[in-house]
Parts: structure tokens; sequence; C-alpha cells
């Protein structure tokens, strides 16, 4: 089986939990997303969600829409999708990407959005060594096309001796220790 669809498969789950676990009393408060509160993170992930699956079947870049409850359904489109052998062949069309790299993107999306929600709401977020691992090393391979585009931001210094997970959040431009 494909290693990266086993990892998105774990951090679909965890992120699908944490989502459905966060009240709508916890939407107004901050994340680590400087633009987002937890409410629109969720939507962005819904969001996301409904993009990767387009993507991985040449479909178009979609825009973001309003928020509407239900992003296990969608992510759970997005990995039926992905568990298509042809999903992951040749060059996406609506991004012109290799479509395994769409797939890390969308694990890098789905842990670190998962992440934010849970630094947020005071909740832990659980991330099996070898998909931080794999993180880390797709982040720094993709961290100078990922600022110019916006996608991560400056990155946060963080030790060599931190966790694997850590050191993929500075990469991309979290602070391991942010707190709301």
């Amino acid at each position: 089986m494909n290693e990266t669809l086993t990892m998105l498969r774990g951090a679909a789950d965890h992120t699908s939990k944490l989502v459905t676990e966060i009240g709508e009393d916890e939407f107004p408060l901050p994340t680590p997303c400087a633009d987002y509160d937890v409410k629109a993170l969720i939507n962005h992930l819904e969001w996301g969600a409904t993009l990767f699956e387009s993507l991985a079947q040449d479909g178009e870049f979609l825009p973001e829409k309003e928020y509407t409850g239900d992003f296990p359904d969608r992510v759970g489109r997005m990995l039926a999708v992905w568990a298509r052998p042809e999903s992951w062949e040749g060059v996406s069309q609506g991004l012109g990407l290799p479509k395994s790299v769409l797939a890390n993107m969308a694990l890098t999306d789905l842990v670190a959005h998962g992440w934010d929600l849970a630094r947020a709401t005071g909740r832990t977020y659980e991330v099996e060594e070898e998909t931080a691992a794999a993180l880390l090393a797709f982040a720094r391979q993709m961290a100078p096309t990922g600022r110019e585009r916006g996608a991560f931001g400056q990155e946060v210094p963080v030790p060599e001796s931190a966790s694997v997970l850590d050191r993929f959040l500075g990469v991309i431009g979290r602070d391991p220790a942010w707190k709301p």
C-alpha cells in the first residue's frame, strides 16, 4: 500500500476526531494561523479536503466556500479518491504539480491545521513519528516555494533536539510553544 495514503488516512482520522470534538463556543478562539479563528480554520480544512479531492481527479482549483460543518464527510471523499491508483499518476491539471506532491500538500494541511486546532482549543494532536518525519522532509524541500506562495510562514527556529513534529512545525512557520 502507498505509504503516503496510509499517512493521509491517519492524519484524516486524527483531524476528523478533533474537529468533531470542537464545540461552537470554541469557534471564536484564535489559532496559530493569525488569519483564522477556529471556525475559519475548520472551514479552510473543509475547503482543502474538497480541493485536494478535485485536484486528484484532474479537476479545477476551487474557491473557498462558507463553513458547512461536514469536514469528516469531505475528508472521507478525499481519501476515497486518493485510494484510486490513477489519482497518483501524472500532473494535476488544476495546479500543474505532480499528484504525489499534491498528496503531500494535503497531508501537510491536515497535520498543520489539526495541530493548530488542537493548540487553539487546549487539546492534544497525535502524529505518528513516520508521518512527522515524512512531513519534515517534504517541508524542507518545499519551504522556499511554500513561503513564496504564502502557504508557509517564516521559519521559526526550533532546536534539533526537539521532536520531529516540532521541527516540521518550525519549518512551516509555526511556533511549537504557541499558546492562545
